[in-house]
């Protein structure tokens, strides 16, 4: 009896271990990961999954992990053109001897229709199907079941009464359930981009028209927000450096996730850090991307919630600085803003351009991979010709020798600050 009070105690020790560990916010993924993206044509259009590909290799430069996006328009719980569900979990998923796993469907599961039991009974014993096949055949397999995103019924009327969303809504509940009695993690990438959408709106009716243009497939203003949603779900950081220095005692106060030295005093103030980590390549100017990118990021909370990074420096004397980062301009700045902490991730910086030429990266690899499974593995599967696999084989090749150069330029580098009085 006293032995299994141990065993008792023991356990329970052990469970409160891991649940402080989750409420500390452990990020996630792990080094070595390798993630695959499944779902429909949203996942297939790249975008969610590639901003989040590219905070994880700005935010963790360390890490080595894999992704793989393996999503394909039109598909439901039970395939599509690309194969039936059996297919695309060997050929698309288990193939990579994937660790993480994330799903995304029902956009096109519930038929674009008002709710119909029939449907959803569809829906439902398939993704109870896909989640017991995958974790017979990867069984320490970490997946991540992603609640639809919206269809998009807030700036413009619904096409029938109460609205294609609500059907989703009742489908992503669905899968929050599922999610939990499997042990799953969720992540919710429905009513984020409502919100967003409703703020949007307020501001500027027409524009927020064209975050979901066509009402399924979200713009990259949209996709970033889906891409917050994914992140926050994983215990995403938020902070990428901080940095404070007091300038009238030349002292570095407070310095998370980067090393300062080279600390002087004179005409200003000049130091150098080596940071562990990239802020996210939000374009600078944002809206230099387009309009409705702009509107939709700073309709949300994206900037607060996953990309600070604060520099604060006190003690200072004159009014007005010039902040220079290796020599290139950062901005100009009261003593009281400085005071207060400027936030370096939204400013033209050489951090952001580095940041992203990783994000051009992403991009590129993800289009090899594309190449090589869209082109030749699915578009010749039926042809067997003698060369089929030695061109897949090429591609594999060339997709890893840009990894490899994407991994390299998100390394830190040792950036040589400035702050001269105007």
């Amino acid at each position: 009896m006293r032995l299994s009070r141990r065993i008792l105690l023991l356990l329970v020790a052990t469970i409160g271990l891991a649940a402080t560990a989750l409420a500390q916010g452990k990020f996630h993924l792990r080094d070595r990961d390798t993630v695959v993206f499944y779902g429909d044509s949203i996942t297939d259009q790249r975008l969610y999954t590639t901003f989040t590909e590219s905070y994880v290799l700005t935010r963790f430069p360390h890490f080595r992990i894999r992704f793989v996006h393996s999503g394909v328009g039109g598909d439901r719980v039970t395939g599509g053109w690309a194969g039936p569900i059996d297919l695309r979990l060997r050929r698309d998923v288990l193939a990579y001897q994937p660790t993480v796993m994330t799903i995304m469907l029902g956009m096109n599961d519930g038929s674009y229709r008002a709710w119909d039991d029939a449907i959803f009974k569809t829906y439902s014993t398939g993704y109870e199907q896909i989640i017991g096949s995958m974790k017979k055949a990867a069984p320490g397999l970490r997946i991540t079941v992603i609640q639809p995103s919206p269809f998009d019924d807030v700036t413009r009327p619904p096409t029938f009464e109460g609205g294609y969303n609500a059907v989703l809504v009742r489908y992503a509940q669905f899968v929050k359930q599922l999610g939990e009695r499997n042990g799953l993690v969720v992540a919710d990438l429905n009513a984020p981009v409502v919100a967003t959408l409703e703020k949007a709106k307020t501001a500027d009716p027409e524009l927020a028209q064209k975050i979901i243009e066509d009402r399924v497939h979200p713009g990259e203003g949209g996709h970033m927000i889906m891409a917050e949603a994914l992140l926050k779900a994983w215990n995403a950081p938020r902070t990428v450096v901080s940095v404070e220095i007091d300038a009238g005692s030349k002292r570095v106060v407070h310095a998370e996730n980067t090393k300062v030295a080279e600390l002087r005093a004179a005409q200003g103030l000049s130091w150098t850090e080596t940071d562990e980590a990239l802020p996210f390549p939000l374009p600078q100017p944002l809206d230099s991307v387009n309009k409705a990118f702009a509107l939709a990021v700073r309709s949300s909370d994206f900037v607060e919630a996953l990309d600070q990074e604060p520099l604060k420096v006190t003690g200072l004397a004159a009014s007005r600085y010039t902040l220079t980062i290796d020599g290139e301009k950062a901005g100009d700045f009261t003593r009281e803003e400085l005071e207060k902490g400027i936030n370096l991730a939204v400013l033209p910086t050489p951090m952001v351009k580095q940041a992203g030429q990783v994000h051009d990266l992403t991009l590129k690899h993800n289009d090899i991979h594309f190449a090589r499974w869209r082109s030749v593995q699915v578009a010749l599967q039926d042809y067997k010709f003698a060369h089929e696999q030695a061109a897949a084989d090429a591609l594999d090749k060339l997709e890893e020798e840009v990894v490899q150069q994407q991994r390299a330029t998100a390394q830190p580098m040792t950036r040589h600050y400035v702050l001269a009085p105007e």
